[in-house]
């Protein structure tokens, strides 16, 4: 999969790890930016998050993003179907 995207988020995060134990298993090309790391781009979190700090914050190619998705929303806006059962 050649979907670029970048992912906003931090070491410590649980749901940053989730999102992106599932873009590497489906091998979905992302940027990994740790806000812990870089907190100048914290910025561009809470501009697509109504003064919010929401991570991990995932963004599109398109300028779309979603904040702190679960692993099905993720899936569906990417295009991958997830195993059920």
């Amino acid at each position: 999969m050649t979907t670029r995207i970048t992912m906003y988020g931090a070491r410590w995060c649980g749901d940053c790890r989730r999102s992106k134990a599932l873009l590497d298993t489906y091998d979905v090309d992302y940027e990994w930016v740790d806000l812990e790391a870089e907190p100048d781009r914290i910025g561009e979190v809470t501009r697509r998050n109504d003064g919010r700090r929401i991570i991990p914050t995932i963004v599109f190619e398109d300028g779309t993003h979603l904040a702190e998705p679960t692993d099905a929303e993720l899936a569906r806006r990417l295009g991958i179907e997830l195993p059920t059962g």
